[in-house]
């Protein structure tokens, strides 16, 4: 018998257990791993490691790596990517559309990612080393500001970018990150959760349980609770909290530039898109302006600028990706013709 023809495949069937019930064992699964990773991390405190080295610097890794700590860290990391990313390409592949339940795929990604969290607990207390051996610490952090920048190119079209009003952004730039961003956030997760090994500083803490919800928000891909608009802005919102809180673990005292700066981004643009009335938003503002006003009345207004930081950053990022993206249809438009001129339409994960 023939193949049914993709456009007219039967539909994946989805499990009668709800997505929201999902999301509510994932995060009660995340906190307790997390107290699993605080509660064992003293079995790595023997770990010998080099002297700290400066901002370029990544202290928890072994001075002598070995074939195999490279091995286990790289290859556990590369089947974990391929896995996440085999099940995104079978979910678009499928034309899946958004429901309240789980689709098939959704069951095996929260699987997936439960099995490789407890690979690489496993892996750190035997081998210890992850994926900081051999890549820069900057590439870690960075991975994750992209993943940023894109969720507000993605949501330009819905609550603006500019205190409600929309950034002049591409249609079509907009439609190709929403259709592709799944590949790249499951990336920037996958990477970084595999960087560190699974140490107990408040820091990695607090780093590896927003990694964890980050692989639960991108296993309920298809589902009406992945776009939630409060669940994904607590998503984003989660970077303020784990920014400021590492920064005052490291003590060089800047965590007033990363708690302002993600809360300007916040009252520039997320704060938009939740619904509030102008009289809650007018409060929010005057809550952070009041914060703004007690911390440099003491720390000194020539620091002031700190908070403009990363709200700069961030959106000039914005602009300089939607042109990066622009400019590559452009050049794929000019080299294959005009069959590829409109790149196919809709959101996926």
């Amino acid at each position: 018998m023939a193949s049914t023809p993709p456009s007219r495949q039967a539909p994946e069937p989805v499990a009668v257990r709800g997505a929201t019930s999902a999301l509510v064992g994932g995060i009660l699964f995340s906190l307790a791993f997390t107290g699993l990773i605080w509660w064992a991390g003293g079995r790595l405190e023997s770990v010998q490691l080099l002297p700290d080295q400066g901002a370029a610097w990544y202290y928890w890794k072994l001075p002598v790596p070995t074939f195999w700590t490279r091995l286990s860290a790289w290859g556990l990391y590369v089947l974990h990517q391929v896995t996440i990313w085999g099940l995104i390409f079978y979910a678009q592949s499928r034309r899946s559309k958004y429901t309240t339940g789980l689709h098939k795929f959704n069951v095996l990604a929260l699987a997936a990612n439960a099995l490789f969290i407890l690979a690489h607990f496993a892996q750190t207390h035997i081998l210890y080393d992850g994926l900081a051996q051999d890549v820069s610490i900057f590439s870690s952090q960075g991975s994750v500001i992209i993943l940023l920048v894109l969720v507000l190119i993605m949501e330009n079209p819905r609550r603006g970018m500019f205190f409600g009003k929309k950034a002049p952004l591409s249609s079509e730039v907009v439609r190709v990150v929403r259709k592709y961003h799944g590949y790249f956030f499951a990336w920037a997760a996958i990477y970084t959760f595999w960087y560190h090994p699974m140490v107990s500083t408040p820091g990695h803490l607090v780093g590896f349980l927003y990694m964890f919800l980050l692989m639960l928000q991108g296993s309920l891909f298809f589902t009406r609770i992945h776009v939630n608009r409060y669940w994904t802005f607590v998503m984003e919102f989660a970077v303020l909290v784990h920014g400021t809180l590492v920064a005052i673990q490291q003590g060089a005292g800047l965590w007033p530039m990363f708690l302002f700066g993600f809360g300007g981004v916040f009252i520039i643009t997320q704060m938009h898109g939740l619904g509030l009335s102008w009289g809650a938003r007018i409060a929010i503002l005057a809550a952070y302006v009041a914060g703004v006003v007690a911390v440099y009345s003491g720390r000194g207004l020539a620091q002031v600028n700190e908070i403009i930081r990363i709200p700069i950053i961030d959106y000039l990022a914005v602009f300089v990706f939607a042109w990066l993206i622009a400019g590559a249809l452009w050049v794929i438009r000019r080299v294959r013709g005009p069959a590829v001129a409109a790149v196919e339409g809709g959101a996926s994960s």
